[in-house]
């Protein structure tokens, strides 16, 4: 396919379709958006003519056998993740498609291995590792710049629910109230536990830590009632690696600060650096460094290498990240080799990791990875 252009499909047309992931594919010019698909016709026609996009359907199947058609993006809600991922896998497809796939870390990894079976490519929307600042710190760590890593702490901290008043979309309306569920964890922890296996570069071990439930009453935006939803709006974890490394991870809906508000920090033998990816001042991200002999944190430029073509750190985070998502994955598929990143196998991972998390909470106790049958 190295002399094609990459022809995406997009499923699902709302507003993270319209601020990532169409702008993201068009952005490049080895990639066109070719059909998009949703149940929802006035939000399909308001989509397809914002982006040029003449071909839409309201039945997501009717894309899968147009051979006109190589990558099925699916961004639609949540529950519909798994089955479209699925089925375009089996129709050949390769599969780009927002997190969670499945809520159950091994139903991911089989579509992995369905994928691998087929010669398909797979990524997740783990926005966050395509930011400059994050593959520019990878870099950095793969060069040696930090030494044997020691210790690393992740958070995903941001306000956008310590108000009760604000709608809460992540509601499921058969949970047992008396239980808390996973929320923010699972919902907004995952780019964080994504990083932190990528920087680690070992083996996870052992995982201990607990949720909490800030906020017992909130409006439903469903319903815009306001009512008891026992879920986990902040959490906190501690990770062992292999090799030593010790990790932690904390998100939150009710720590005030700044949406995405990701934060990721590596301390290791010969350095350490510090990502934020937070708009703030009108910059949505940031590196710093130290080594050990200069152990004063200072801000570094971000090569230009690391940004798609004419990006800067001025631009929306949620349109940059995105357009390096989408670049990186259509690299991947129309080179042909097999280098595939942040793929549906690292997706598994993640999920294993929150249901380990989860499981650690509802034991209280320390639990092992990687998880047996039982301990599932």
């Amino acid at each position: 396919m190295s002399d094609q252009k990459l022809r995406v499909a997009v499923i699902g047309s709302g507003r993270w379709a319209q601020r990532a992931h169409i702008p993201g594919w068009q952005r490049d010019p080895r990639a066109e958006v070719v059909a998009i698909a949703d149940t929802d016709a006035a939000m399909l026609d308001e989509a397809g003519e914002q982006f040029g996009v003449a071909k839409r359907v309201t039945d997501y199947r009717e894309l899968l056998d147009d051979p006109g058609i190589d990558v099925i993006d699916v961004a639609t809600a949540n529950r519909a993740h798994f089955e479209i991922s699925a089925a375009a896998l089996d129709a050949g497809k390769h599969v780009l498609c927002e997190k969670p796939v499945h809520h159950d870390y091994k139903q991911t990894r089989a579509l992995s291995e369905l994928a691998r079976s087929k010669g398909l490519k797979t990524k997740l929307g783990f926005t966050f590792r395509y930011a400059p600042a994050i593959q520019y710190a990878k870099h950095l760590i793969d060069s040696g710049f930090v030494g044997q890593p020691y210790v690393f702490n992740g958070y995903e901290q941001n306000s956008q629910w310590i108000d009760p008043a604000t709608p809460m979309r992540q509601y499921d309306p058969d949970a047992d109230p008396d239980v808390i569920a996973t929320s923010s964890i699972e919902g907004y922890g995952a780019p964080i536990i994504d990083i932190m296996h990528w920087w680690a570069g070992t083996d996870l071990q052992s995982v201990v830590g607990t949720m909490r439930n800030f906020v017992p009453e909130r409006v439903v935006r469903d319903t815009g009632l306001m009512q008891r939803l026992n879920i986990d709006d902040g959490d906190m974890w501690i990770a062992e690696f292999g090799g030593g490394l010790l990790a932690s991870i904390q998100s939150s809906y009710v720590t005030v600060g700044n949406f995405p508000g990701i934060e990721a920090r590596i301390y290791g033998s010969e350095g350490a650096i510090i990502v934020r990816l937070v708009e703030e001042f009108g910059i949505c991200q940031t590196i710093k460094t130290a080594t050990r002999q200069e152990v004063e944190f200072v801000e570094r430029e971000i090569p230009q290498e690391f940004f798609p073509e004419g990006g800067h750190s001025r631009e929306d985070w949620d349109f940059l990240f995105y357009s390096n998502l989408c670049a990186d994955f259509t690299t991947e598929i129309l080179s042909g080799n097999p280098r595939n990143q942040g793929d549906f196998g690292q997706g598994a991972l993640v999920q294993e990791t929150i249901n380990a998390f989860e499981r650690s909470f509802r034991t209280r106790a320390w639990v092992n990875l990687p998880l047996t049958e039982e301990a599932a």
